[in-house]
């Protein structure tokens, strides 16, 4: 131990000096290595920490290991949006691979509680790294932690392959490790520099943290919304594994960190047995930590609630998930409270709680098998027991968000089955259009989780949101069944795969043709037009003919005026009930017998979307890639990303629409303000929220006024409980309810005045004095999941969710809330929406001037 120690502190001194480190000075000395299996340095030309390791060096060197390795083989899962490819190293025993097939169909068994582990069974070991791509130590850690599977000899290596199978992905997030790597290594110099002002440690904007739209993918994990994500979920079910790590970076004067987190912050559906393998687990990180003494902590800042998160997932389906948070160099050596941290000093950290997780798991084998059967046994008990036997949920006008929400269920490995009878429940009806999620099921805690409301809490802190009931995410209609309820459900078949509900063109026409604004698709559609160069109108009014009435808001394509345009108005009406799942209806007049006739005044031809995103320093990265997403991945809509601090050079007569999520701003010029006003005044519209919309409002550009939203300061406080205290006053992310105007042109295309809304910050819109200025107002009692303290909840409460201001002959519209959160909020997707290509047909009288 003592020449452990002193070696160490060597170590430790040439990192401190060079920033970079031999191999022989990470990897464990008490075993061999066959000579045979190439070390990084050979394949990459560099020791493991000297640089970064790019993504496209990293895949050659797992798969030039999976070629000369029969330990190892190699699969790929996907590829992210830069078409990189995602992949996992299978590692076992080379007699392992010869039935892997069967080694994975046998352990997945335990999964539906058919078979109880025994002695041959084999653990399933599930290793991820840098999910967070400027949390890069952690992928590189993957050279060192796959190198050493492949290549270390000895009795516990040959047992601990024997006995388990180990899934290693060296990369969840492949195009944020990509762009932080080019950043660090483009700005290293030869004599590395550890001044923290160094640009090597001030990345460009958006930083590597995130994928392509600058998600945060280790919040997908429930959303599943993203091509890494989701090829990791089919993976992680197809393998079902008892432990899963997890290895991030945290700020650079921090030390380490290891699970368990807060106790008190725990989901409550997750099992104590979970927590008390985690606690055993813990035993071993502490003492490989303590024999290169590292510094490090548990119990304490982290928590395990959101099960979004890849650390508390696994917790949810039978496993137990680890997350590791290790003081970033944030690049090859920087300064910080100890000294400085030196990058291969977090890699080695990583490193070794890889094989502490190894080691432990292989020690609590019997324990985590026999976990992950009680896991799933328990789930068919507390199903039975439970008063809730089904989830039912639909929406007979938008069979788009129903199908978008089965996805996500069916990657979850959740069954679903069709409504066969009509079902009422309360003022909702449910009928062939609607679904069933039985509670009786292997996933039924992951079920209660995706759609329970919850408004009692242990704690009032949280890591991250603390509610995401998936069917108000949808707006969709969505109820418990009883036991007397889902006997009469009658159930069939299993829904096996997501279908996407195609739409029907019902009628020939060579007058007009309608289609309502219900479906999620239905701005898609009028892209689809308007690329075309069809003329479309939005109808301000109903129609009604003979066979139906047609809702406010209705997209109208006129043949008539349009007639040398004929087939290819054919065309593109078929293309829109085939892709986006819309009833297109023919109409061979325009005379009504109800409502307004077709060639109304009330209608308004649209013109065609130019939207700007404004983008860089001061704007909330996750949030303009939310919108970039939406536009670009499923509107089907080009989009420019229009850097803020260009405004005052920017030619804005290009777009028609601007857009300003959360953000500070500060990089606009007073002539970019002026440019903007001047814009805005000329006809353009500006959708907003957040603290884009306070900024808009300090400029003078909209009429929106905030309220102060102060704590409680008064009475005696204790000092240890001030970051409680603090912490209790944050809105984190709970769901509210609101109420809706359904004539404005906002709301076209819903079916109930009342709207959940995801809110996850502190400001609050005053009432406009313009009564028609706010169309969504927050109820009287709004909360409908999710944690608020009782001083923040009466202060949203009837406060503007939504404020119309106008500027000349220009729009402002301010919506309180982020209307896209994390892309899984198909509900308010459809304001966001309709504010763009709606937003100016809104009369100047409902705004504020």
């Amino acid at each position: 131990m003592k020449k452990l120690i002193l070696s160490t502190i060597l170590l430790c001194l040439i990192w401190t000096a060079q920033g970079q480190t031999l191999l022989e000075g990470y990897l464990p000395q008490d075993v061999n290595y066959d000579l045979a299996i190439p070390t990084p340095e050979e394949i990459l030309g560099y020791e493991v920490g000297e640089w970064h390791v790019s993504h496209d060096q990293l895949v050659s060197y797992m798969r030039e290991l999976a070629r000369v390795s029969d330990r190892i083989a190699l699969q790929e899962y996907g590829y992210s949006y830069e078409h990189r490819p995602l992949m996992v190293l299978i590692i076992t025993s080379p007699e392992n691979h010869v039935n892997l097939e069967a080694i994975r169909s046998e352990h997945v068994q335990l999964a539906n509680a058919k078979v109880a582990p025994d002695s041959d069974s084999k653990l399933v070991h599930y290793m991820g790294y840098s999910v967070h791509g400027n949390e890069a130590s952690g992928s590189n850690a993957a050279l060192l932690a796959a190198y050493y599977l492949a290549a270390a000899q000895g009795a516990w290596v040959d047992r601990l392959l024997s006995e388990t199978v180990i899934l290693l992905d060296p990369s969840f997030n492949p195009d944020g490790l990509q762009r932080f790597s080019t950043w660090v290594n483009m700005h290293k110099s030869a004599n590395l520099v550890s001044d923290p002002s160094s640009r090597e440690f001030d990345e460009a904007w958006p930083g590597g943290r995130t994928n392509h739209y600058w998600f945060d993918l280790n919040r997908d994990w429930m959303p599943v919304q993203h091509p890494e994500s989701k090829g990791r979920l089919t993976l992680y079910h197809q393998w079902k594994p008892n432990i899963l790590t997890d290895h991030h970076e945290m700020g650079s004067n921090s030390t380490f960190f290891f699970q368990p987190g807060v106790p008190s912050r725990k989901y409550p559906l997750t099992p104590q047995n979970n927590v008390t393998l985690t606690e055993k687990i813990a035993q071993y990180h502490a003492a490989a930590l303590d024999s290169i003494g590292s510094l490090y902590y548990s119990k304490e800042g982290f928590d395990d609630f959101y099960v979004g998160k890849g650390s508390t997932y696994p917790d949810i389906n039978g496993a137990v998930g680890i997350l590791f948070e290790q003081a970033s160099a944030r690049g090859h050596l920087q300064e910080n409270q100890f000294g400085t941290i030196s990058f291969p000093e977090a890699i080695r950290n990583h490193f070794v709680t890889s094989l502490s997780t190894l080691k432990a798991a292989n020690a609590l084998k019997s324990d985590l098998l026999s976990h992950q059967s009680l896991f799933y046994r328990e789930a068919e008990k507390l199903a039975g027991a439970d008063p809730v036997k089904a989830y039912i949920f639909g929406s007979e006008g938008d069979p788009a968000r129903a199908f978008h929400l089965m996805e996500i269920l069916h990657r979850h490995d959740i069954l679903i089955y069709p409504v066969q009878k009509n079902i009422k429940k309360g003022a909702a009806s449910y009928s062939t259009g609607g679904y069933l999620v039985p509670t009786n099921q292997p996933q039924y805690r992951l079920i209660k989780a995706l759609f329970e409301t919850r408004t009692t809490f242990q704690d009032s802190l949280f890591y991250d949101v603390s509610t995401w009931t998936l069917p108000l995410a949808f707006n969709l209609n969505f109820d418990e069944l009883g036991a007397k309820d889902y006997v009469q459900s009658q159930l069939g078949q299993a829904i096996t795969s997501s279908v996407f509900p195609a739409g029907q063109v019902l009628g020939s026409s060579d007058y007009a043709y309608l289609f309502e604004p219900n479906g999620y698709y239905t701005h898609r559609a009028i892209m689809r037009l308007q690329k075309a160069g069809i003329v479309t109108e939005v109808n301000h009014s109903i129609h009604r003919d003979q066979n139906r009435s047609y809702m406010r808001g209705s997209i109208v394509i006129p043949v008539g005026v349009q007639r040398e345009k004929r087939d290819i108005i054919e065309a593109v009406i078929q293309e829109i009930a085939t892709m986006d799942g819309i009833d297109v209806y023919g109409l061979n007049t325009g005379l009504a017998i109800g409502g307004s006739d077709l060639g109304t005044r009330q209608a308004e031809v649209l013109t065609m979307p130019k939207v700007a995103v404004l983008v860089g320093d001061g704007v909330d990265g996750n949030e303009a890639g939310e919108v970039w997403h939406l536009l670009d991945q499923r509107m089907g809509m080009q989009v420019t990303l229009l850097p803020a601090e260009a405004l005052h050079r920017a030619d804005l007569s290009r777009y028609n629409k601007i857009v300003m999520t959360d953000g500070n701003y500060r990089s606009i010029t007073d002539t970019g303000v002026e440019s903007l006003k001047q814009w805005i005044t000329r006809g353009g519209v500006i959708v907003t929220w957040k603290r884009g919309g306070k900024w808009l409002a300090d400029k003078d550009l909209s009429k929106v006024q905030y309220a102060k939203s102060q704590p409680d300061t008064t009475g005696y406080k204790k000092y240890l409980e001030l970051d409680q205290n603090r912490g209790a006053q944050v809105v984190g992310g709970a769901i509210f309810e609101a109420r809706m105007d359904l004539g404005h042109p906002l709301s076209y295309g819903l079916e109930s005045s009342k709207m959940p809304l995801f809110r996850d910050h502190n400001l609050m819109m005053k009432k406009a004095a313009n009564p028609y200025a706010n169309p969504l107002v927050y109820t009287p009692a709004p909360l409908i999941s999710g944690y608020i303290s009782e001083e923040r909840l009466k202060q949203i409460s009837a406060t503007p969710a939504v404020t119309i201001s106008a500027l000349g002959r220009g729009r402002i519209i301010t919506f309180a809330d982020n209307p896209n959160f994390r892309a899984f909020w198909y509900g308010t997707n459809k304001l966001f929406l309709n504010a763009l290509f709606f937003g100016q047909t809104i009369s100047s009288g409902a705004a504020e001037e």
